[in-house]
Protein backbone atom coordinates (compact mmCIF):
# COMPACT_ATOMS: atom_id res chain seq x y z
CA UNK A 1 0.00 0.00 0.00
CA UNK A 2 1.33 3.46 -0.94
CA UNK A 3 1.19 6.02 1.87
CA UNK A 4 1.22 9.62 0.67
CA UNK A 5 3.38 11.94 2.73
CA UNK A 6 1.64 15.07 4.05
CA UNK A 7 3.06 18.18 2.42
CA UNK A 8 4.55 20.81 4.71
CA UNK A 9 2.30 23.88 4.87
CA UNK A 10 3.94 27.28 4.70
CA UNK A 11 2.67 30.84 4.58
CA UNK A 12 4.42 33.88 3.14
CA UNK A 13 4.15 37.32 4.74
CA UNK A 14 4.83 40.07 2.23
CA UNK A 15 4.05 39.92 -1.48
CA UNK A 16 6.75 42.23 -2.81
CA UNK A 17 9.56 41.29 -5.18
CA UNK A 18 11.62 39.07 -2.84
CA UNK A 19 8.53 37.09 -1.83
CA UNK A 20 8.12 35.88 -5.41
CA UNK A 21 11.53 34.24 -5.23
CA UNK A 22 10.37 32.38 -2.10
CA UNK A 23 7.04 31.54 -3.71
CA UNK A 24 8.69 30.26 -6.87
CA UNK A 25 11.07 28.08 -4.85
CA UNK A 26 8.33 26.68 -2.60
CA UNK A 27 6.08 26.01 -5.61
CA UNK A 28 8.75 23.80 -7.18
CA UNK A 29 9.18 21.74 -4.01
CA UNK A 30 6.89 18.67 -4.11
CA UNK A 31 7.04 18.41 -0.32
CA UNK A 32 5.63 21.90 0.27
CA UNK A 33 2.16 23.42 0.05
CA UNK A 34 1.88 27.22 0.04
CA UNK A 35 -1.19 27.63 2.23
CA UNK A 36 -1.47 31.41 2.55
CA UNK A 37 -0.10 34.76 1.44
CA UNK A 38 -0.34 38.05 3.33
CA UNK A 39 0.33 41.64 2.28
CA UNK A 40 -0.87 45.05 3.39
CA UNK A 41 -1.88 45.57 -0.24
CA UNK A 42 -4.82 43.20 -0.76
CA UNK A 43 -4.66 43.45 -4.55
CA UNK A 44 -1.00 42.44 -4.55
CA UNK A 45 -1.70 39.51 -2.21
CA UNK A 46 -4.50 38.27 -4.44
CA UNK A 47 -2.32 38.57 -7.54
CA UNK A 48 0.32 36.36 -5.90
CA UNK A 49 -2.38 33.93 -4.77
CA UNK A 50 -3.72 33.65 -8.32
CA UNK A 51 -0.26 33.09 -9.78
CA UNK A 52 0.74 30.37 -7.31
CA UNK A 53 -2.71 28.86 -6.60
CA UNK A 54 -2.62 29.85 -2.94
CA UNK A 55 -5.97 29.19 -1.22
CA UNK A 56 -5.91 31.93 1.45
CA UNK A 57 -5.02 35.63 1.37
CA UNK A 58 -4.74 38.08 4.25
CA UNK A 59 -3.90 41.73 4.86
CA UNK A 60 -3.17 41.17 8.57
CA UNK A 61 -0.38 38.72 9.35
CA UNK A 62 -1.97 37.90 12.73
CA UNK A 63 -4.85 36.25 10.84
CA UNK A 64 -2.39 34.12 8.88
CA UNK A 65 -0.62 33.09 12.09
CA UNK A 66 -3.97 32.07 13.62
CA UNK A 67 -4.33 29.25 11.06
CA UNK A 68 -3.30 26.11 13.00
CA UNK A 69 -2.48 24.18 9.83
CA UNK A 70 0.29 26.55 8.76
CA UNK A 71 3.54 25.14 10.13
CA UNK A 72 6.06 27.77 9.02
CA UNK A 73 6.30 31.17 7.38
CA UNK A 74 8.67 33.19 5.25
CA UNK A 75 9.02 36.81 6.36
CA UNK A 76 9.48 38.92 3.22
CA UNK A 77 8.56 42.38 4.46
CA UNK A 78 10.28 45.70 5.14
CA UNK A 79 13.31 45.38 7.42
CA UNK A 80 11.64 47.31 10.23
CA UNK A 81 8.96 44.62 10.62
CA UNK A 82 11.18 41.50 10.52
CA UNK A 83 11.57 41.28 14.28
CA UNK A 84 7.95 41.95 15.17
CA UNK A 85 6.56 39.42 12.71
CA UNK A 86 9.18 36.77 13.49
CA UNK A 87 8.52 36.96 17.24
CA UNK A 88 4.76 36.78 16.72
CA UNK A 89 5.17 33.76 14.45
CA UNK A 90 7.45 31.95 16.88
CA UNK A 91 5.00 32.59 19.72
CA UNK A 92 2.20 31.25 17.50
CA UNK A 93 4.13 27.99 17.16
CA UNK A 94 5.43 28.55 13.63
CA UNK A 95 8.95 28.02 12.35
CA UNK A 96 10.36 31.07 10.54
CA UNK A 97 12.52 31.78 7.51
CA UNK A 98 13.29 35.49 7.88
CA UNK A 99 14.77 37.46 5.03
CA UNK A 100 18.01 39.29 5.70
CA UNK A 101 18.80 41.36 7.65
CA UNK A 102 17.32 39.70 10.71
CA UNK A 103 16.51 43.14 12.18
CA UNK A 104 17.42 46.82 11.97
CA UNK A 105 18.97 46.90 15.44
CA UNK A 106 20.99 44.58 17.63
CA UNK A 107 18.54 44.96 20.50
CA UNK A 108 15.65 43.73 18.37
CA UNK A 109 17.73 40.87 16.96
CA UNK A 110 18.49 39.74 20.50
CA UNK A 111 14.76 39.78 21.31
CA UNK A 112 14.16 37.49 18.34
CA UNK A 113 16.87 35.12 19.57
CA UNK A 114 15.22 35.12 23.02
CA UNK A 115 11.90 34.21 21.40
CA UNK A 116 13.55 31.29 19.59
CA UNK A 117 14.98 30.02 22.87
CA UNK A 118 11.69 30.54 24.70
CA UNK A 119 9.47 28.83 22.14
CA UNK A 120 11.81 26.09 20.99
CA UNK A 121 10.89 26.81 17.37
CA UNK A 122 13.32 27.22 14.47
CA UNK A 123 14.33 30.51 12.89
CA UNK A 124 16.50 30.43 9.78
CA UNK A 125 17.99 33.72 8.60
CA UNK A 126 17.86 34.29 4.84
CA UNK A 127 21.60 34.33 4.21
CA UNK A 128 20.94 32.80 0.82
CA UNK A 129 24.54 32.79 -0.39
CA UNK A 130 25.36 30.15 2.21
CA UNK A 131 23.06 27.80 0.29
CA UNK A 132 24.65 28.32 -3.14
CA UNK A 133 26.32 25.26 -4.65
CA UNK A 134 29.61 27.13 -5.13
CA UNK A 135 29.64 27.91 -1.39
CA UNK A 136 29.06 24.23 -0.61
CA UNK A 137 31.96 23.23 -2.87
CA UNK A 138 34.34 25.74 -1.30
CA UNK A 139 33.28 24.67 2.18
CA UNK A 140 34.50 21.13 1.46
CA UNK A 141 37.95 22.51 0.60
CA UNK A 142 37.92 24.60 3.78
CA UNK A 143 36.79 21.71 5.97
CA UNK A 144 39.69 19.65 4.64
CA UNK A 145 42.13 22.48 5.45
CA UNK A 146 43.17 22.86 1.79
CA UNK A 147 43.41 26.64 2.22
CA UNK A 148 44.88 26.48 5.70
CA UNK A 149 44.25 29.25 8.21
CA UNK A 150 41.99 31.92 6.71
CA UNK A 151 43.37 35.27 7.86
CA UNK A 152 42.02 37.80 5.35
CA UNK A 153 38.94 38.37 3.23
CA UNK A 154 38.01 41.17 0.86
CA UNK A 155 34.59 41.83 -0.62
CA UNK A 156 32.99 44.47 -2.84
CA UNK A 157 29.38 44.85 -3.95
CA UNK A 158 29.34 48.04 -5.97
CA UNK A 159 26.54 49.48 -8.07
CA UNK A 160 27.28 52.59 -10.06
CA UNK A 161 23.53 53.22 -10.55
CA UNK A 162 21.33 51.04 -8.40
CA UNK A 163 19.36 52.74 -5.66
CA UNK A 164 15.97 50.98 -5.89
CA UNK A 165 14.22 53.89 -4.18
CA UNK A 166 10.99 53.34 -2.27
CA UNK A 167 11.41 51.54 1.05
CA UNK A 168 15.04 50.73 0.20
CA UNK A 169 15.90 54.43 0.46
CA UNK A 170 13.66 55.12 3.47
CA UNK A 171 15.82 54.88 6.59
CA UNK A 172 12.86 54.21 8.87
CA UNK A 173 11.74 51.11 6.96
CA UNK A 174 15.10 49.84 5.71
CA UNK A 175 17.53 50.71 8.49
CA UNK A 176 20.11 51.87 5.95
CA UNK A 177 21.22 51.76 2.35
CA UNK A 178 23.64 49.49 0.50
CA UNK A 179 25.38 48.36 3.70
CA UNK A 180 22.30 46.72 5.19
CA UNK A 181 20.88 45.67 1.81
CA UNK A 182 23.94 44.45 -0.14
CA UNK A 183 26.72 44.46 2.42
CA UNK A 184 24.84 42.04 4.64
CA UNK A 185 25.24 39.38 1.93
CA UNK A 186 28.98 39.65 1.40
CA UNK A 187 29.89 40.31 5.03
CA UNK A 188 27.96 37.23 6.05
CA UNK A 189 29.43 35.08 3.28
CA UNK A 190 32.99 36.03 4.22
CA UNK A 191 32.37 35.59 7.95
CA UNK A 192 30.79 32.18 7.32
CA UNK A 193 33.67 30.99 5.13
CA UNK A 194 36.21 32.35 7.62
CA UNK A 195 34.75 30.03 10.27
CA UNK A 196 32.56 32.61 12.02
CA UNK A 197 35.29 34.14 14.22
CA UNK A 198 34.34 36.46 17.10
CA UNK A 199 34.41 40.16 16.25
CA UNK A 200 37.03 42.26 18.04
CA UNK A 201 36.59 45.71 16.47
CA UNK A 202 34.94 47.54 13.59
CA UNK A 203 35.89 50.74 11.79
CA UNK A 204 33.45 52.04 9.18
CA UNK A 205 32.54 54.98 6.97
CA UNK A 206 29.32 55.89 5.22
CA UNK A 207 28.78 58.60 2.61
CA UNK A 208 25.80 60.46 1.18
CA UNK A 209 27.32 62.22 -1.82
CA UNK A 210 25.39 61.20 -4.92
CA UNK A 211 21.82 60.51 -3.77
CA UNK A 212 19.74 58.20 -5.92
CA UNK A 213 20.91 59.79 -9.20
CA UNK A 214 17.39 59.68 -10.63
CA UNK A 215 18.38 62.23 -13.28
CA UNK A 216 20.82 59.84 -15.01
CA UNK A 217 19.56 58.95 -18.49
CA UNK A 218 20.11 56.06 -20.92
CA UNK A 219 20.69 53.42 -18.22
CA UNK A 220 17.93 51.39 -16.60
CA UNK A 221 18.01 49.88 -13.10
CA UNK A 222 15.75 48.00 -10.72
CA UNK A 223 13.21 50.20 -8.94
CA UNK A 224 11.07 49.31 -5.95
CA UNK A 225 7.31 49.15 -6.43
CA UNK A 226 6.95 52.34 -4.38
CA UNK A 227 9.83 54.15 -6.10
CA UNK A 228 9.97 57.84 -5.25
CA UNK A 229 13.07 59.77 -6.28
CA UNK A 230 12.36 62.52 -3.75
CA UNK A 231 12.67 60.19 -0.76
CA UNK A 232 16.25 59.20 0.03
CA UNK A 233 17.82 59.42 3.48
CA UNK A 234 20.15 56.42 3.39
CA UNK A 235 23.87 56.23 2.59
CA UNK A 236 24.92 55.63 -1.01
CA UNK A 237 28.36 54.18 -0.15
CA UNK A 238 29.96 52.44 2.83
CA UNK A 239 33.23 50.75 3.66
CA UNK A 240 34.55 48.94 6.71
CA UNK A 241 37.48 47.10 8.25
CA UNK A 242 36.38 44.31 10.58
CA UNK A 243 38.94 42.71 12.91
CA UNK A 244 38.40 39.38 14.62
CA UNK A 245 39.74 37.95 17.87
CA UNK A 246 41.74 35.28 16.01
CA UNK A 247 43.71 38.00 14.19
CA UNK A 248 41.86 37.70 10.88
CA UNK A 249 40.42 40.74 9.13
CA UNK A 250 37.74 41.56 6.57
CA UNK A 251 37.72 44.59 4.25
CA UNK A 252 34.43 45.44 2.57
CA UNK A 253 32.89 48.22 0.44
CA UNK A 254 29.38 48.57 -0.97
CA UNK A 255 27.40 51.14 -2.93
CA UNK A 256 24.02 51.96 -4.41
CA UNK A 257 25.57 54.75 -6.47
CA UNK A 258 29.21 55.37 -7.28
CA UNK A 259 31.16 56.96 -10.11
CA UNK A 260 32.55 53.61 -11.17
CA UNK A 261 33.20 52.31 -14.67
CA UNK A 262 30.97 49.28 -14.06
CA UNK A 263 29.17 47.35 -11.35
CA UNK A 264 31.38 45.04 -9.32
CA UNK A 265 30.76 41.95 -7.24
CA UNK A 266 33.86 40.35 -5.77
CA UNK A 267 34.33 38.07 -2.76
CA UNK A 268 37.79 36.68 -1.97
CA UNK A 269 39.31 34.83 0.97
CA UNK A 270 42.96 34.11 1.69
CA UNK A 271 44.65 31.45 3.80
CA UNK A 272 48.23 30.44 4.50
CA UNK A 273 47.95 27.40 2.20
CA UNK A 274 45.69 28.81 -0.52
CA UNK A 275 43.01 31.30 -1.46
CA UNK A 276 39.68 31.43 -3.24
CA UNK A 277 37.47 33.75 -5.20
CA UNK A 278 33.81 32.80 -4.81
CA UNK A 279 32.23 35.76 -6.61
CA UNK A 280 31.72 36.34 -9.47
CA UNK A 281 32.72 32.70 -10.05
CA UNK A 282 34.50 30.04 -8.04
CA UNK A 283 38.28 29.77 -8.41
CA UNK A 284 40.58 28.12 -5.88
CA UNK A 285 44.27 29.06 -5.69
CA UNK A 286 46.85 26.65 -4.34
CA UNK A 287 50.44 25.54 -4.78
CA UNK A 288 51.86 22.26 -6.10
CA UNK A 289 55.46 21.35 -6.93
CA UNK A 290 56.66 24.91 -6.28
CA UNK A 291 54.05 26.24 -8.69
CA UNK A 292 51.02 28.44 -8.04
CA UNK A 293 47.90 26.75 -9.43
CA UNK A 294 44.52 28.27 -10.21
CA UNK A 295 41.83 25.59 -9.99
CA UNK A 296 38.35 25.99 -11.45
CA UNK A 297 35.91 23.49 -9.92
CA UNK A 298 33.59 22.02 -12.52
CA UNK A 299 30.07 22.69 -11.25
CA UNK A 300 26.71 23.44 -12.87
CA UNK A 301 26.56 26.87 -11.19
CA UNK A 302 30.11 28.26 -10.86
CA UNK A 303 28.80 31.63 -9.68
CA UNK A 304 25.82 32.67 -7.59
CA UNK A 305 22.70 31.33 -9.29
CA UNK A 306 19.75 33.23 -7.82
CA UNK A 307 17.01 30.65 -8.37
CA UNK A 308 19.16 27.65 -7.47
CA UNK A 309 20.31 29.21 -4.21
CA UNK A 310 16.80 30.21 -3.13
CA UNK A 311 15.47 26.75 -3.93
CA UNK A 312 18.27 25.22 -1.86
CA UNK A 313 17.62 27.68 0.96
CA UNK A 314 13.87 27.06 1.18
CA UNK A 315 14.24 23.29 0.76
CA UNK A 316 16.89 23.23 3.51
CA UNK A 317 14.56 25.28 5.73
CA UNK A 318 11.73 22.78 5.33
CA UNK A 319 14.03 19.85 6.06
CA UNK A 320 15.39 21.65 9.12
CA UNK A 321 11.83 22.25 10.31
CA UNK A 322 11.15 18.53 9.93
CA UNK A 323 14.29 17.63 11.84
CA UNK A 324 16.20 15.93 9.02
CA UNK A 325 18.83 18.69 8.70
CA UNK A 326 20.30 21.50 10.76
CA UNK A 327 19.95 25.00 9.36
CA UNK A 328 23.12 26.60 7.98
CA UNK A 329 22.01 30.04 9.18
CA UNK A 330 20.58 29.95 12.72
CA UNK A 331 19.24 32.95 14.58
CA UNK A 332 22.51 33.39 16.50
CA UNK A 333 24.31 34.12 13.22
CA UNK A 334 21.68 36.72 12.38
CA UNK A 335 22.40 38.41 15.70
CA UNK A 336 26.16 38.45 15.02
CA UNK A 337 25.79 39.95 11.54
CA UNK A 338 23.36 42.55 12.88
CA UNK A 339 25.98 43.42 15.51
CA UNK A 340 28.59 43.97 12.80
CA UNK A 341 26.27 46.11 10.67
CA UNK A 342 25.22 48.21 13.66
CA UNK A 343 28.87 48.70 14.62
CA UNK A 344 29.77 49.93 11.13
CA UNK A 345 26.97 52.49 11.25
CA UNK A 346 28.01 53.52 14.78
CA UNK A 347 31.65 53.90 13.79
CA UNK A 348 30.67 55.98 10.76
CA UNK A 349 28.49 58.24 12.89
CA UNK A 350 31.04 58.77 15.68
CA UNK A 351 34.23 58.66 13.65
CA UNK A 352 35.63 56.15 16.14
CA UNK A 353 36.47 52.46 16.14
CA UNK A 354 33.89 50.27 17.86
CA UNK A 355 35.44 47.60 20.09
CA UNK A 356 33.84 44.54 21.64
Amino acid sequence: MCILMKRYKVGVVGAGSISHVHLEAYSKNPNVEIAAICDLNEERAKAAADKYSIPATYTDYHQLLADPEIEAISVCTWNNSHGEISIAALEAGKNVLCEKPLCKTLEEAERVAEAVARTGKLLQVGFVRRYSSNTAVLQRFLENNDLGEIYYAKASYLRRLGNPGGWFSDLERSGGGPLIDLGVHIIDLCWYLMGKPKVKSVTGNTYRKLGNRSDVQNLSFYQAADYNAEKNDVEDFANALIRFENGASLLVDVSFTLHAKSDELSVKIYGDKGGAEIEPSLVIVSEAHNTIVNMTPQVDHPGFDFQEAFYNETAHFVEACQGTKETLSPVQDGVEITKILAAIYESAATGKEVQF
